[in-house]
């Protein structure tokens, strides 16, 4: 007696069971999103598509084409983030930049990397990625890894080399 047995179709089905696929909820192109508060403009979004996943077990925004955001700080400074890709996870509260990172504060300070995260509950942005810092004086630092606050007040790097200027 001779036995053959075969999985392969059977495994396919499984495969098929559990792919798992989001179709989002919500597709937007070209939005221009400003976000008020107590009739102050606070900040300004803008992305050439847009897709929500609200429905999903973590909720998600994804924006493909990249991201222009401009925050407005309460004396009126403007800071703008820009990034050829983004997420916004939901339930988290954390946003993942990628791609040609620039971060350019009011005063002249920039900050470019490859990829950055930023924690909207504590207002804190940190990358494991090379990163390059410069400011109006002419300083620079450069290295693998960094965290800092959204003022650039706090700045912590792993290990980073450079010039800073200070004034006497």
């Amino acid at each position: 007696m001779q036995v053959l047995l075969s999985c392969e179709s059977d495994l396919k089905r499984v495969q098929k069971l559990t792919e798992t696929s989001f179709v989002p909820s919500g597709e937007v192109d070209t939005i221009n999103l400003k976000y008020t508060d107590s009739g102050r403009i606070k900040s300004i979004l803008k992305s050439p598509k847009m897709f929500e996943y609200s429905t999903v077990y973590n909720p998600f925004t994804e924006f493909p084409k990249g991201i222009h955001l401009t925050l407005i700080d309460e004396n009126e400074n403007k800071t703008t983030i820009v990034s050829d890709y983004a997420i916004s996870y939901k339930k988290t509260k954390i946003i993942d930049l990628q791609g040609n990172v620039v971060i350019t504060a009011h005063d002249g300070k920039k900050l470019e990397t490859s990829q950055l995260y930023y924690d909207q509950k504590s207002e804190w942005f940190f990358t494991e990625k090379p990163f390059k810092y410069s400011d109006e004086a002419g300083g620079y630092l450069e290295g693998p890894g960094v965290d800092f606050s959204k003022d650039f007040k706090i700045f912590n790097m792993q290990r980073s080399n450079g010039e800073v200027n200070t004034i006497d």
